[in-house]
């Protein structure tokens, strides 16, 4: 029998499960949501990835390499006691060092060495200027020394070890089928607006939003682009939309000089940047948002949308040119074209099967002939990343997307564009393996530069650089997102995509 929702509990059906409650197992978008619930990081983020205080009530450089952190002295952990230094010296030492871990904490922690002052205060220091410290810690949630020292991520899993400061405590893990929250009523800052939170894995979409118009969960997210009309008519449900960090872009292949995908001639034509210029333009980006995304996304020109930090003013979304791309192609010594494979993932991203069918249909009207295969994202990623020989990327042109972690230029920059080292953390998904001296100085430079106006200005440079100059990867539309809630539900829209509990409201 349905029931009706109060304040006192809140049912939300996801399309995606946290693989773990241990939240240094595996850094990824559906098990950072989740950790939000139970912990809190020194730094926060706001529902536009702005930074405000976490268990840190104030932060600042005491000198050009050593930032200082003072921490709260109300907070206690779910237990009862005394949140301090050394749950934040424990926790840094724990969180790249998680057995089996499948991707790491280590990049927020790599290179940075933590001191504590007293009770209350400790400080990171870096060989090097590094601006971007807030932004880093904001990725690491706080765990008790007390309830996690020697733990495992089986004890984290059990109940045993989850443990936090956050506005709900872990009761609950049936992996497949449920987890249940409680409100934490020590909580520290905002308190939680429901008494008990049960999320329910929903992968299906139209079993997800089935669940929600029978008022077997009170609210969803990934609302599928299809079903939107029609819930915005429904007299029950609110529907909530935010544009995200994530771009929908491509990768091509700029390291071999013959490419595995491309057919029809001996060459890569990948490295020639008047092609990837023509298939820039071969793509009507306004035509996939209208008929593939339902009008739910942006046409995109760069690594960000406008709002976001260290963008750049000059680019824009590349106007869809047939004439323009036929012309590059002739020029380029490919008049009659060549053939293409584009390769995608299928069921990772908002509609990327048929986003990826539509680019191949645009591509194959300039003259390249464009075939596409789509693979279940587990298997899509890692050959994309490491299936070709010596582990190199395997595919020739892969429709993928990134959302920025720090809110701001330097995250896409540093992981699609950079020159790939991975010794060094750079071009860590750079899966077409661009590679730029320019762009590489100018974001060095950005990334030792504190003062916030020019290094935003050295962002927007590197961006001008590997994007409008190099078209080092080919920017199709920032992703839109929607969330559905039976009424009186809504959501604020978060531009990290997350969907967490607290930002549930009438």
């Amino acid at each position: 029998m349905t029931t009706v929702a109060t304040a006192a509990e809140i049912r939300m059906g996801l399309a995606l499960e946290p693989s773990s409650i241990d939240p240094h197992y595996h850094n990824l978008g559906p098990n950072n949501a989740f950790s939000a619930h139970i912990f809190d990081p020194l730094v926060a983020m706001d529902e536009n990835q702005r930074l405000i205080p976490g268990l840190a009530e104030s932060w600042k450089p005491i000198s050009d390499t050593v930032w200082e952190f003072k921490l709260r002295r109300d907070v206690k952990w779910h237990d009862g006691s005394p949140f301090t230094a050394d749950d934040v010296m424990f926790t840094f030492e724990r969180a790249p060092n998680v057995p089996n871990s499948p991707s790491s904490f280590g990049l927020y922690v790599k290179g940075k060495k933590v001191e504590k002052v007293d009770d209350y205060t400790v400080r990171f220091s870096t060989e090097k200027p590094y601006p971007l410290m807030a932004n880093d810690l904001s990725g690491i949630y706080i765990v008790s020394k007390k309830a996690a020292e020697g733990a495992s991520t089986g004890d984290f899993n059990s109940g045993k070890a989850a443990v936090g400061t956050g506005p709900y405590k872990f009761i609950e893990w049936v992996p497949g089928d449920r987890i249940i929250l409680e409100r934490n009523p020590d909580y520290w800052g905002e308190k939680a607006k429901f008494d008990k939170v049960t999320i329910k894995p929903i992968k299906s979409d139209p079993t997800r939003v089935a669940a929600l118009l029978a008022g077997d969960v009170d609210f969803i997210d990934q609302v599928p682009t299809a079903d939107i009309e029609r819930l915005k008519k429904d007299a029950n449900i609110n529907l909530s939309q935010g544009v995200s960090n994530r771009i929908i872009y491509l990768h091509l292949d700029q390291f071999r000089e013959k490419s595995p995908f491309v057919t029809g001639t001996d060459k890569n034509p990948l490295l020639d940047v008047r092609v990837r210029k023509a298939i820039s333009k071969a793509i009507n980006r306004e035509a996939i948002v209208e008929r593939v995304m339902e009008g739910v996304a942006i046409p995109a020109g760069q690594l960000l949308p406008d709002t976001f930090f260290g963008v750049s003013p000059n680019l824009k979304a590349e106007k869809y040119d047939v004439k323009g791309a036929k012309q590059l192609l002739a020029d380029a010594g490919y008049p009659n074209g060549f053939g293409l494979t584009i390769h995608g993932p299928n069921g990772r991203y908002i509609n990327d099967a048929e986003i990826a069918q539509a680019v191949a249909q645009m591509l194959t009207r300039v003259g390249i002939e464009t075939k596409v295969e789509t693979l279940p994202p587990s298997v899509f990623f890692s050959r994309a990343s490491s299936g070709g020989p010596d582990k190199t990327p395997e595919f020739s042109l892969v429709l993928v997307g990134w959302g920025s972690g720090t809110g701001e230029a330097s995250s896409p920059l540093k992981s699609l564009l950079a020159t790939y080292n991975r010794d060094a953390g750079m071009g860590a998904s750079n899966r077409g393996r661009y590679s730029s001296p320019e762009t590489d100085k100018l974001l060095g430079e950005a990334l030792a530069t504190v003062d916030d106006a020019k290094r935003a200005e050295l962002l927007a440079a590197a961006t001008d650089q590997a994007i409008g100059k190099d078209q080092g990867i080919i920017p199709l539309h920032y992703q839109v997102n929607t969330w559905a809630g039976r009424k009186p539900w809504k959501y604020t829209p978060r531009t990290d995509e997350r969907t967490v509990a607290m930002e549930v409201h009438q």
